[in-house]
């Protein structure tokens, strides 16, 4: 899943869409998540992670560059969760949603 510099956004999303029960979370701030998300993602702010429930399944988080979902991910594990970093949406060629 990492590339040359972290992870493969694409290639984390080919796994995510791939996964029966897989949950897409953004972790940046509600603003960034209203100027332009991946479809299908729920946002949960990295600094509001541990007061929100997050839904069951397996986590696919990213955030603009990597920086904020990398630390997300290592707080899930930490509690139990499945998570997977799947890096930045700065590196994403997809469709945007807004």
């Amino acid at each position: 899943m990492f590339g040359l510099f972290g992870p493969n956004i694409e290639k984390g999303l080919r796994e995510y869409r791939e996964c029966e029960n897989g949950v897409l979370i953004d972790v940046r701030t509600e603003e960034e998540f209203q100027n332009g998300r991946i479809p299908g993602s729920i946002n949960v702010p990295l600094d509001k992670l541990n007061r929100v429930k997050i839904p069951k399944g397996k986590l696919f988080i990213y955030c603009h560059s990597g920086g904020r979902s990398a630390q997300a991910c290592n707080y899930l594990k930490r509690v139990g969760r499945d998570a997977t970093n799947i890096g930045g949406i700065a590196s994403y060629k997809g469709e945007i949603e807004r």
